[in-house]
């Protein structure tokens, strides 16, 4: 078993366009970690600090800027509409090139925004898998496009080196457990799991779409 009183700081990358199922399933699941994992912190961060529109209007704060982020043990970009303005946003773009992280993650379409940096070339790597309202592509095989280093696969959750993308929409929550696996351990991912009332869900998932670790 893990150490489970080591100190985590896990960065949530946000813009505006974010989808909020994208920040429930990371900052949501973080928070209630710290139930049984009170060493973890959490921490949004956006090119500026302040007010920061999701998709369908509603508003967070974003707590640090890309300038002064601290460094982070994991760093997750989340997915949503907005990921089209994102992977033209040099802002954006340089943040991830040179990430405060010894370890970054994408939650859904965040997994664009990491291939438009160059993050995922020479990884395999998963987003969500449909298209979606007036898609003309789904997001899997515009990674392809995107990233064409990468390699994209479906599954819930895919482990390459120091790159762990994850899924569509609803599986930024086993993508987060999963973090939290890495970190603390398969048992500690299971007990929060537990604890948000996810655990079959996630074993559902992990069987059905696969976590594949590469290499």
């Amino acid at each position: 078993m893990r150490d489970r009183a080591v100190n985590s700081l896990f960065g949530v990358v946000i813009y505006d366009g974010v989808e909020p199922i994208d920040i429930g399933g990371t900052v949501g699941v973080l928070s209630m970690a710290r139930r049984v994992l009170p060493r973890v912190e959490s921490v949004t961060i956006a090119e500026r600090r302040g007010s920061v529109v999701l998709a369908g209007g509603l508003e967070v704060m974003a707590q640090a800027s890309f300038a002064d982020a601290a460094t982070c043990d994991r760093l997750i970009v989340c997915g949503g509409p907005g990921w089209r303005t994102q992977v033209k946003t040099p802002a954006m773009l340089d943040f991830l090139r040179k990430a405060p992280s010894r370890h970054i993650a994408s939650v859904c379409t965040g997994a664009l925004i990491l291939g438009a940096a160059g993050v995922l070339d020479g990884h395999t790597a998963t987003t969500r898998r449909m298209a979606v309202g007036a898609e003309t592509i789904a997001p899997l095989a515009a990674l392809e496009e995107m990233a064409p280093k990468a390699r994209g696969v479906p599954a819930a959750v895919v482990e390459d080196g120091p790159v762990v993308t994850g899924g569509g929409v609803s599986l930024a929550i086993d993508a987060t457990l999963y973090l939290l696996g890495q970190v603390y351990g398969e048992d500690a991912a299971a007990e929060v799991a537990a604890v948000i009332e996810y655990d079959r869900a996630y074993a559902a998932n992990k069987a059905a779409l696969g976590h594949f670790k590469i290499g």
